[in-house]
């Protein structure tokens, strides 16, 4: 088969257009206007990856991608584009798939702990400032030197009400703990949990080797996540994905240059990384792209506009697939002129006025070869997909769901002792306490002065609070400091 031996087979213009297997770690861009075909260029690129036996991880922003699990269907004009451009064995196939999603009701639930997302990553999905930002990571030092782990958001929640409550005694070994920024964190996180963030949060948690299966056939399984409900929340969707990279940063080994990636992402709506990020996200994220490649990962981001990318991290995209632009405004002409200054330039074509001429299905592409060399750029129809073009019935999803290993490992939540657990049993311990100390205390004495009274009318009236959990917790600063 030609592909197998020339490489991933894209498409064809004046001759075929091949993405070198070797190079495909060195990342990419996929980009161009709504409705020019970049959603059947990442489907036929994870086709192509996962026939390979390279598995991927892509998110279905419009729940199209979701036809992958599924057989194209056969239409004349896919089967005179594969004639067109030579692909003689084309035919129609489905692909192994594994359905995601944060929600748990298009695919596997997908989790993590707030240990392992870290502060950074969850004070950006608080919009925190940094203050708060500093509030936030001292709460994870104390519970790191408390040995509480922080699971999920009812630990965070009760791991600040504690810093709250004892800030003064803690101020001096953590630094400065304002009240007024820890109850700012509190109130972020309620809008966290109303927008469903206490579904992302908790056990089991994602492990990465699940993303890099593949099946009985050889084949990479393609691990797709439901993010059309998540685009409502665009924050949680980037601070997830980047996660994701950062945690397969973090854990893989290195191999070097490989002969072909051990794992593909495809990051969509890409700009949404970038918007309003601060710089040491900004830097985290240039670190990740530049240096996870020899780990055997490559990234692909996918938008509408190149200059969505900061140029520091699109430098780095070796392998690169334009569909067409619109130049109606004069940040359109300048994107246009930034993606075809961008290419290796082709003496047969016009870079900059094809861009803007492109028609469905048609791009302008350069992938490295050689020694790592861009090509010149080549205008190009790409390849039509094996796979189901469009969305699957809600029956077809749930027969894959149903296929699928993974539902006993990650489909129910498990809720170990962690930070609330913990804290809870100490302010009932310290509650009990009290109350004994207070039967103690209300016992007569000999002589009673004026300002004992009062205390104990304190202390009463504290007492007549501690039915609730909430009462206990606001006695508990009182009672540590009036009956020593």
């Amino acid at each position: 088969m030609p592909e197998q031996q020339e490489g991933i087979f894209i498409g064809a213009g004046d001759k075929p257009v091949y993405l070198k297997p070797r190079f495909a770690n060195r990342h990419g861009l996929i980009a161009g206007a709504t409705g020019t075909g970049k959603t059947v260029t990442l489907q036929i690129l994870a086709e192509a990856f996962s026939r390979r036996g390279v598995p991927v991880f892509l998110a279905d922003v419009k729940g199209d991608l979701a036809g992958l699990s599924q057989p194209g269907r056969p239409h004349p004009k896919l089967e005179q584009r594969a004639q067109r451009i030579g692909l003689e064995d084309y035919g129609y196939e489905s692909f192994p798939v594994e359905f995601w999603d944060l929600y748990g009701k298009k695919g596997h639930p997908v989790r993590t702990t707030l240990s392992e997302m870290g502060p950074l990553l969850l004070a950006r999905l608080m919009d925190l400032n940094e203050t708060q930002e500093g509030v936030l990571y001292a709460a994870f030092r104390i519970a790191d030197d408390e040995g509480m782990l922080l699971l999920d958001l009812k630990d965070l929640r009760a791991l600040l009400t504690f810093m709250g409550e004892n800030a003064k005694q803690l101020t001096l070994e953590y630094g400065n703990l304002p009240r007024p920024s820890i109850g700012a964190i509190q109130r972020r996180l309620m809008v966290l949990e109303q927008q469903d963030g206490r579904r992302f949060f908790g056990e089991p948690a994602l492990e990465l080797r699940e993303l890099m299966r593949r099946d009985r056939d050889g084949r990479g399984i393609i691990n797709v996540l439901a993010a059309d409900r998540l685009m409502r929340q665009p924050r949680l969707y980037s601070t997830f994905l980047l996660w994701l990279l950062s945690e397969l940063f973090e854990e893989l080994p290195e191999i070097g240059d490989p002969r072909q990636p051990e794992l593909v992402f495809f990051f969509d709506e890409a700009h949404l990384l970038f918007d309003d990020a601060p710089d040491a996200l900004l830097d985290k994220v240039e670190q990740v792209v530049r240096l996870i490649r020899s780990k055997g990962v490559g990234i692909y981001f996918v938008t509408q506009n190149p200059l969505d990318i900061p140029d520091s991290v699109l430098g780095q995209l070796g392998n690169r697939v334009q569909h067409a632009l619109r130049a109606f405004t004069p940040r359109d002409q300048k994107a246009v002129r930034a993606a075809a200054d961008t290419f290796r330039p082709n003496p047969k074509i016009d870079t900059r006025a094809v861009i803007t001429q492109l028609g469905v299905g048609e791009a302008l592409v350069s992938t490295l070869t050689g020694r790592g060399v861009p090509s010149p750029v080549q205008r190009t129809l790409i390849r039509p997909p094996s796979s189901r073009m469009g969305p699957i019935t809600r029956a077809e999803r749930q027969a894959v769901i149903a296929e699928s290993r993974l539902g006993d490992r990650y489909d129910q939540r498990v809720d170990r002792k962690s930070a609330y657990e913990m804290l809870k049993a100490r302010a009932d311990r310290e509650s009990q306490a009290a109350q004994q100390r207070i039967g103690n205390a209300s016992k007569p004495r000999a002589r009673r002065s004026n300002r004992q009274g009062i205390m104990e009318a304190m202390l009463k009236s504290v007492v007549r609070s501690l039915g609730s959990t909430m009462g206990r917790r606001l006695a508990r600063g009182l009672l540590g400091s009036l009956l020593k």
